[in-house]
């Protein structure tokens, strides 16, 4: 299969990364780990091979840092929240997942199944700290800062619940997103008011 080449144009360091990461989060998402190489990344993102092997080391830890860019809750997610009322945060928090889910949902799907990567011992540990990180904004989200690692455990719990019922979603199409996004929000508020308080 070939791979059309990118036009090259100058950016900023920063920015180039930036670019390179986004076509293999595409490419990735697409074909799967072992069905991209660097090469295919460089010529799409018009860039020499080089400049990924600069930025990225080897492919996979091109690969690691794909997943870790598709699994990671960013800082301005939580920031972004709107103030208010703990249902209004959790709602809001549920959306901002799901569109995130949806919008990239092959790339999303082959980062969280580890695309053909699994039971690699670095793509495993990735996968793991993106899930905590993701505990500690569903955490963070809803006031809870500095939790003790009984509700760390159990927003660890919440979160697998988030990532299984958003591949039911994607995957099998048998849930619309108004469900899921209800499931999802009710077990969030139902675990805050009656589960965390004894953790």
């Amino acid at each position: 299969m070939s791979v059309q080449a990118g036009p090259r144009r100058r950016l900023e360091p920063d920015a180039r990364r930036e670019q390179i990461l986004s076509v293999a989060v595409r490419l990735f998402g697409e074909r799967g780990y072992a069905d991209v190489s660097t090469t295919d990344v460089a010529r799409t993102a018009g860039v020499a091979r080089g400049l990924v092997n600069h930025y990225f080391g080897t492919k996979k830890e091109l690969y690691l840092d794909v997943i870790r860019v598709m699994l990671t809750v960013p800082e301005v997610a939580i920031t972004g929240l709107p103030a208010g009322t703990l249902p209004t945060r959790v709602d809001a928090i549920v959306d901002w997942y799901l569109d995130v889910v949806s919008r990239h949902s092959r790339s999303w799907l082959a980062a969280i199944t580890a695309g053909g990567m699994a039971g690699d011992t670095d793509v495993d540990r990735v996968i793991a700290e993106a899930i905590d990180a993701a505990a500690d904004a569903v955490l963070q989200a809803i006031g809870e800062p500095k939790p003790s690692p009984a509700l760390h455990a159990l927003a660890r719990s919440y979160v697998g619940l988030a990532v299984s019922t958003a591949r039911e979603w994607l995957q099998r199409g048998v849930l619309t997103r108004a469900q899921v996004h209800r499931l999802l929000a009710a077990t969030l508020l139902t675990m805050v008011e009656q589960v965390f308080p004894d953790a």
